[in-house]
């Protein structure tokens, strides 16, 4: 199967590209662009992985579904395009860098620059329809994003992985923390973040401290 996919990552996870869910997932989402306004458009479902080649990546930040409003998904967790205005959740993001970092909050949500300094921004569900927050949660895209989380953590070390809330958090198991740095907190949603546990956690310098560390740039936030 022709997936167009940079080829560093290609050659970790071609073979999903031939196991039977990955095949049924095509098709569905196939299916699913032919007859349903879905999100985000055809040509950035893997956004994430062609802006951020294997090699090159530093932080993974993991979402769970795009944006399922017009406008917003890009194939990059968290993120909207310049002049689409920020979610709550990226709001809250530029406020915790904006404290942490002692820099001015961002008035731009397009988290592009991230990707190409190296932050892998996966979301476990790469496609949605409309309107419909994790409608395509069940077609089987967990199981290839697992399949590329478990191959940074086989192949790669000195990652930062960002894992914020419950879901991603349960991602933790597919990595050795005595090889990379696992950074963990709620969800920067209002309805977690406001109760405790998001601000104040000063993951952005602690990721950057711990990139130096190991002899890595550090990221522009």
């Amino acid at each position: 199967m022709n997936v167009q996919i940079d080829p560093s990552w290609k050659k970790y996870l071609s073979e999903e590209f031939d196991k039977q869910y990955f095949v049924s997932l095509t098709s569905a989402v196939r299916t699913e662009y032919q007859h349903q306004q879905c999100f985000p458009p055809g040509h950035l479902i893997f956004n994430a992985f062609n802006l951020c080649p294997f090699d090159q990546v530093k932080v993974v930040i993991i979402g769970q579904d795009p944006y399922h409003e017009p406008g917003q998904a890009m194939g990059l967790s968290f993120s909207v395009p310049e002049g689409v205005m920020m979610p709550p959740s990226l709001v809250n993001i530029f406020k915790e860098i904006s404290d942490d970092l002692g820099k001015p909050m961002s008035t731009n949500g397009d988290l592009t620059r991230w990707a190409r300094q190296g932050v892998l921004l996966l979301n476990a569900t790469l496609t949605v329809r409309a309107h419909q927050a994790n409608s395509h949660q069940r077609l089987g895209w967990s199981f290839f994003t697992d399949a590329a989380i478990k191959a940074l953590a086989a192949h790669r070390d000195h990652i930062v992985y960002m894992l914020w809330g419950g879901y991603a958090r349960s991602k933790k198991g597919f990595i050795d923390a005595s090889r990379n740095l696992i950074l963990e907190s709620v969800h920067p949603s209002p309805l977690s973040a406001n109760r405790g546990g998001w601000f104040g956690m000063h993951q952005f310098s602690r990721c950057n401290a711990y990139l130096e560390a190991n002899g890595l740039t550090p990221i522009d936030w």
